[in-house]
């Protein structure tokens, strides 16, 4: 799957900050990374599979409130009017439409949207990993999978599932992003009033869904992290596989990800040799047992010389 230049624009126009994002991220052929227990990343590497959670039933629930709070505030200000008056001086009522479309999506969104988390990887930390995600994991041993771009990044609707950057923003830094959008409506009101009225309708619903769910304080922008994100009842994939797990004690729904090519609709590089670039093991007491373990099993994963893409962090705990 291709983006057409005009679905390109598009993209330019209602997705600013995550175009830009994503474009850099390219460029600069930057790695994803996963930080997580030691038994989770086995689990990863033994299943071929990545889980999937209610955002209800994650940690920083309290960080997506904080998007729909930012988009809500934002819609109603100052900019959020001057993005009203642009899109409805190209399609009148259109905007009433959204508001019901979305007024009518946004109990699934905090109650049943699963996501998974990645953080950008930066190449000085190649060796090491990075301190902050360390702490998380000194009560036990903790590993990074270091991830190449490709699967997250190409365009593909194989999973339906879709990567998305988080902004840290302030509720004002989120009113200028949407003031950037409305200015984007400005400068291209020609292009816009020649596309079909419910394409526009999807691409904004899906800018203020993305916008709720990836948004979070600026206290957490050192983790740069991104977000893999699915509706089931928006959007139903043929492909994740629903299971109920028990995760801190707690039975929960999950989705997973099966980590498996469909080079026919557009999605690659997901299976283990090629999306695992390198393993960082986290400080522990058994460096030399874990480094074992994970050769034998990126080995059963298929991996060539896995000894040489398992790295012990260095960085002392304390």
């Amino acid at each position: 799957m291709e983006f057409t230049p005009d679905q390109i624009r598009l993209i330019q126009i209602f997705h600013p900050f995550a175009f830009e994002r994503q474009t850099a991220v390219q460029s600069h052929g930057t790695r994803f990374v996963h930080y997580t227990r030691a038994d989770s990343a086995m689990n990863i590497l033994r299943t071929k599979e990545v889980w999937m959670r209610k955002t209800s039933c994650m940690d920083d629930f309290m960080e997506v409130e904080h998007g729909l709070e930012c988009l809500l505030a934002a819609y109603r200000g100052k900019q959020g009017n001057r993005f009203k008056t642009a899109l409805e001086g190209m399609f009148q009522g259109i905007c009433k439409e959204i508001e019901e479309l979305f007024n009518g999506w946004m109990p699934y969104f905090q109650t049943d949207t699963y996501i998974t988390c990645f953080s950008e990887h930066l190449d000085v930390e190649d060796t090491s990993g990075r301190l902050s995600m360390w702490r998380a994991y000194r009560e036990t041993t903790g590993v990074a999978l270091v991830m190449n771009n490709g699967p997250f990044l190409r365009p593909s609707e194989a999973l339906k599932a879709y990567t998305s950057p988080v902004a840290y923003l302030t509720d004002k830094e989120f009113e200028k992003e949407l003031g950037k959008i409305a200015c984007a409506l400005e400068t291209n009101s020609e292009f816009l009033r020649g596309q079909d009225r419910q394409a526009i309708v999807g691409y904004v619903f899906n800018a203020f869904k993305f916008a709720s769910l990836c948004t979070k304080h600026p206290g957490f922008r050192e983790e740069r992290e991104w977000r893999v994100v699915y509706s089931p009842k928006l959007e139903k994939s043929d492909r994740l596989v629903r299971d109920i797990q028990v995760i801190g004690g707690t039975p929960q729904p999950i989705y997973k990800i099966p980590l498996q090519n469909v080079p026919e609709e557009g999605f690659v590089g997901a299976e283990i040799p090629e999306l695992v670039d390198r393993i960082i093991i986290g400080p522990t007491q058994y460096p030399v047992a874990a480094c074992e373990a994970f050769e034998d099993l990126l080995s059963e994963a298929g991996v060539d010389d896995p000894a040489s893409r398992i790295f012990v962090s260095d960085i002392p705990l304390r």
